[in-house]
């Protein structure tokens, strides 16, 4: 579950400089190249920042499933 709820925290900080750099490049077409290019530093950056709590979440689940699973 905490994998799950991480991955959306993820996707939403994806989505936010998505959204962000549209409306941006929708205002301001002179500066779209430039804006773009942020954008997608933005989201790059995000989702680098998003692997390790990931990868820490999914371990908790994994743990909890194999001591559920030898218990049960």
């Amino acid at each position: 579950m905490r994998g799950l709820i991480e991955t959306v925290h993820v996707l939403a900080g994806l989505g936010a400089p998505l959204l962000l750099g549209w409306l941006s490049a929708w205002s301001y077409p002179l500066g779209r190249q430039d804006i773009w290019l942020v954008t997608w530093a933005a989201m790059g950056v995000t989702l680098v920042m998003g692997i390790g709590p990931m990868r820490r979440a999914i371990r908790v689940d994994r743990r909890k499933l194999r001591k559920r699973n030898l218990n049960g």
